[in-house]
């Protein structure tokens, strides 16, 4: 599904939000992903199946 070399991450997988955009609309709070995730402003997602994510602040790397 995703054109990109090296692939995007699936909707699966746990760095979904790594994925590439597609369409951003920030004027209503939310972006495509390639990997058909939608990304709210929120930090909160809606996946593909329907499945929806509370919103959630990113995981920071460990210093």
């Amino acid at each position: 599904m995703c054109p990109h070399d090296p692939a995007c991450p699936s909707a699966e997988a746990p760095d979904r939000e790594a994925a590439r955009t597609l369409a951003s609309h920030p004027e209503q709070g939310w972006s495509l992903l390639c990997n058909g995730v939608v990304l709210f402003e929120d930090t909160g997602e809606l996946l593909p199946g329907g499945t929806a994510i509370a919103p959630h602040r990113p995981v920071v790397g460990a210093a």
